[in-house]
């Protein structure tokens, strides 16, 4: 049986994840894009899964480049999730001139005021239907922030409040 995909793409929606900014750097070049695909798969090694279409131009970049950096987004940062999104028609680096970045281990830029991010070398690519899967080893990160995160449900951009906040 085959699943509708209106049907599959209306589910995800109500599927809330955590908005960040995946960065790269390397022989590629430097990029980014918005991403709502972020997993952790394992602690032991430290591991990641991010999603990316396969028809995106940083794509082919990401695979040479071997290195990403998931920048976790704070409610306050949704003006450049939809700059790394593509909304604004900026350049490459007019999108890295809206923030300030800094790096740890990989060379990927590294947003200085993230929620977290995570430094990693892309361990494996595999391209599935319409999306490339990176499964990224964790060498480095920031240690997350006192702030709300940005996510995304139900085709919307909601801050989550950290408890810790409220006291």
């Amino acid at each position: 049986m085959v699943v509708d995909r209106i049907a599959f793409r209306e589910a995800m929606a109500h599927l809330g994840a955590a908005v960040s900014i995946v960065t790269t750097n390397g022989p590629a070049g430097r990029c980014g894009f918005t991403a709502s695909a972020v997993c952790g798969l394992t602690d032991d090694p430290a591991t990641v899964i991010v999603c990316m279409s396969r028809s995106s131009k940083q794509n082919a970049a990401f695979k040479e480049n071997g290195v990403a950096c998931i920048n976790t987004l704070t409610s306050k940062q949704q003006d450049l999730s939809d700059i790394f999104a593509g909304r604004r028609n900026l350049s490459m680096p007019e999108r890295f001139a809206a923030a300030t970045w800094s790096r740890l281990v990989t060379g990927a830029a590294v947003l200085d005021e993230a929620l977290m991010s995570l430094d990693c070398q892309i361990a494996q690519t595999n391209d599935i239907g319409t999306h490339s899967l990176f499964v990224c080893h964790v060498i480095a990160l920031t240690p997350a922030r006192n702030e709300s995160a940005l996510i995304y449900f139900g085709r919307a951009f909601h801050e989550v409040r950290n408890p810790a906040l409220s006291s």
